[in-house]
């Protein structure tokens, strides 16, 4: 085994002067950020939901329509093909609303964070955290790949 893979990346080190409580604040931020990404990823999801929903309507409008209760159909697609999610939006525009608004500043944010105060480096605490539970020179517990 090379002994470059036993010391973690540089990017992956703690530059000169910076404490561990730093460090450590810096990562909550970065979990923040995380835990909006599944938010986003949830919020994605939901958008895709109602866009099959809504198409699987259209479906059962056309076999109420085909099984003789039109009034049914009918009913069903003036009032929900097509509506709104929210007041005024469909799901891509609540999507799009999210993104602008929100999860594109906070990812601004979390990263001049990381910038001012760890030289920019990303998941540093979860970097420190690895060499510290790794079994070093065990294979399959290498620092860097």
């Amino acid at each position: 085994m090379s002994s470059d893979r036993e010391m973690p990346s540089p990017e992956h080190r703690r530059p000169d002067g910076l404490d561990s409580a730093t460090v450590a604040a810096v990562g909550k931020v970065s979990e923040a950020l995380e835990t909006i990404e599944r938010a986003r990823g949830h919020l994605y999801s939901f958008h895709q939901l109602m866009g099959h929903a809504d198409l699987q309507l259209g479906d059962a409008v056309d076999a109420l329509r085909d099984a003789g209760c039109g009034e049914q159909g009918d009913r069903l697609a003036h009032e929900m093909i097509g509506r709104n999610a929210i007041d005024g939006r469909w799901s891509f525009q609540i999507v799009e609303e999210f993104d602008d608004l929100y999860w594109s500043e906070f990812r601004h944010q979390e990263k001049c964070v990381r910038e001012e105060l760890q030289g920019g480096r990303r998941h540093l605490f979860e970097a420190e955290m690895k060499e510290s539970r790794r079994t070093h020179g065990k294979p399959g517990h290498e620092a860097t790949p």
